[in-house]
């Protein structure tokens, strides 16, 4: 026997409205769950614009705490009703302090915990140490009755340091929402095959599915190259969107055969954590 589930990725453009942001992913969430998905990633922030590209104090008020905010509700209930698991990405406030942040929302609708992002980027269009703390969850995986899920948001992506850890403390499946696109200081710079090949890589190097969803359109000048895709532990592509189509991405993921193969690899059974203190130290 072989334990086998489908797993979705969803990719649209926003409005910046956020009543009909919800609602336009909460259709693709039916979509995917027509199809047979029973772990559906929505994009990162989805309830609006990518606020980050600028520095504007009125963005704070976009921040909830996580049992009041409107996106997670939204996918608590659906995913009730359709006994799904749906990582929620949202903009948490917590007292005095915000954060970039995930529910995982399991199948009977409540939050099994939360992760805040941990690498947070400060660049040209992507200006998030203004809004975010570093997350201070670590990296965390969760078990559900479709595997063990573990989860980084969008910069936490790059770091091969991310996918090890989460392999680490036994995730079966690696799941990325994402909001990246063009570059606005360099219109010439187009990073999505590297976005891409960053992801299969922690498929390969650790012999686990992934899952990536992003958002398209243009949003403020800026614009979201989509890509969403699902590959399976070693590294072929099952099934991706295009740079401008929205939709669900569906596929079929086999935990038990990957796991035969991160086995027979030895990855894990070859490493020396004797030799990388360097990766622990600060210089």
């Amino acid at each position: 026997m072989s334990r086998r589930v489908k797993v979705a990725a969803l990719q649209l453009a926003f409005t910046d409205e956020r009543d009909r942001d919800i609602a336009a992913v909460r259709r693709l969430v039916r979509q995917a769950a027509a199809q047979g998905a029973r772990i559906v990633l929505p994009p990162e922030l989805f309830e609006g614009h990518y606020f980050c590209r600028t520095q504007d104090e009125a963005h704070f008020a976009r921040a909830a705490p996580c049992a009041e905010h409107p996106a997670v509700q939204a996918m608590q209930a659906l995913a009730a009703e359709l006994r799904l698991v749906i990582p929620t990405s949202f903009f948490e406030r917590d007292g005095p302090h915000y954060y970039n942040s995930l529910a995982m929302v399991g199948p009977d609708g409540q939050v099994m915990g939360i992760y805040r992002k941990s690498h947070i980027p400060d660049g040209p269009g992507y200006q998030e140490k203004f809004y975010f703390r570093p997350g201070n969850t670590g990296f965390r995986t969760w078990k559900t009755p479709w595997g063990v899920l573990g989860v980084g948001i969008c910069w936490d992506q790059w770091y091969p340091e991310t996918a090890r850890a989460l392999m680490l403390d036994g995730a079966e499946i690696l799941l990325f929402p994402t909001a990246i696109g063009s570059e606005p200081h360099d219109p010439h710079l187009d990073t999505q095959r590297l976005w891409v090949r960053a992801m299969v890589g922690h498929a390969v190097a650790n012999v686990v599915p992934v899952v990536a969803a992003n958002r398209v359109g243009t949003e403020g000048g800026q614009t979201f190259y989509g890509s969403s895709f699902v590959c399976d532990e070693r590294g072929d592509m099952l099934a991706q969107l295009g740079r401008t189509e929205e939709g669900v991405v569906v596929a079929e993921l086999d935990l038990d055969r990957a796991a035969r193969h991160r086995a027979a690899f030895g990855f894990f059974r070859d490493r020396r954590p004797d030799l990388y203190r360097r990766l622990a130290e600060d210089r």
